[in-house]
């Protein structure tokens, strides 16, 4: 590991204890800034409702009023995900609403992109909507250094990631992340060696200062977490990104075939980072066994990224406001 690395690990990762809650609200009120938690939600509705209510409770109260704004992007949802959220006390959004003059892609990318159109907050916290056991940490933990630390630009959450199959445990506390320990990480060593010291680079949890997310290009698809840290590096510098430990993530992991398409839409983005020029293919066939043997599936690896959203009219308009 890097010396410069080490030095980061010291100074710029903490446990979100290291922050409680009367040190963060002192801190929201002297700087009076405000925090959007967005969570981009598909087919979620037996989890994003309890999520919703958690921060509610927690951090959106006259005693602990941390959060201001509370946005769930709807991504196309064909179960009650919209529904529920809305009962819950979210406001809910529907990807194809925002921006309707730029049809819309599928990917998680597209709706965080979108997010910073419908959202005011001058820190915005994007959450995963699938968590479950969900605490209220994985969004104070991490909005906390953006409050208390005008340096500190771009924070992860880290936590264990306990595999789990048939809905049973399996493993120990540290495993999970396959597509971490197998593409993410290895890229970054590699190719962004200053990025090494991230424990969870492609976690769903982490928040930024909008002035830093409105000046980053966003790839619409799974390569958005592994684009936005690296972009985030290029941009603002290593000392400007921390991670804050909330603890331990559960949720529902992906089959197989899901993180073979994961895997290659994180090396495609990392691809495009590193020669802006002649690039591979970007298919990737996958097997099936059927009836007669097995059987190839090719499908298409996200490549389309959305440009700085400061770049967008309608968003300097809506800014301007």
């Amino acid at each position: 590991m890097l010396e410069e690395v080490e030095r980061w690990l010291g100074r710029r990762s903490w446990s979100a204890e290291d922050r409680p809650l009367p040190q963060l609200l002192e801190a929201k009120r002297l700087s009076g800034r405000t925090v959007s938690v967005v969570l981009p939600a598909l087919d979620e509705e037996a989890t994003v409702g309890t999520i919703v209510t958690a921060i509610r409770a927690a951090l959106m109260t006259e005693e602990v009023p941390l959060v201001d704004e509370l946005v769930v992007l709807d991504s196309g949802s064909t179960d009650r995900t919209a529904e529920v959220a809305a009962a819950a006390g979210a406001r809910v959004v529907a990807r194809d609403a925002v921006l309707p003059r730029l049809p819309a892609v599928p990917g998680k990318g597209e709706v965080l992109w979108r997010s910073l159109l419908v959202t005011r907050g001058d820190i915005v916290c994007f959450v995963d909507a699938d968590l479950r056991e969900f605490s209220p940490t994985f969004v104070s933990g991490i909005v906390g250094p953006l409050l208390t630390d005008p340096d500190v630009q771009f924070v992860k959450a880290m936590y264990d990631r306990p595999l789990e199959t048939g809905g049973a445990p399996g493993g120990g506390p540290g495993q999970g992340g396959r597509v971490t320990e197998l593409v993410a990480r290895p890229l970054l060593n590699l190719h962004w060696p200053q990025l090494a010291g991230f424990v969870q680079p492609l976690g769903g949890e982490y928040a930024a200062r909008r002035s830093l997310l409105e000046r980053l290009p966003f790839p619409v698809g799974y390569g958005v977490e592994l684009g936005l840290l690296v972009d985030a590096l290029h941009t603002a510098g290593l000392d400007a990104l921390a991670q804050v430990d909330v603890g331990v993530r559960k949720h529902r992991h992906q089959d197989g075939q899901a993180l073979g398409r994961m895997a290659a839409a994180i090396y495609r983005t990392a691809q495009l980072r590193l020669a802006r020029g002649h690039l591979v293919r970007p298919r990737l066939t996958q097997f099936v066994r059927g009836e007669s043997g097995f059987v190839p599936r090719t499908s298409d690896v996200d490549t389309e990224e959305r440009p700085p959203m400061a770049d967008v009219p309608e968003y300097a308009e809506s800014r301007a406001a």
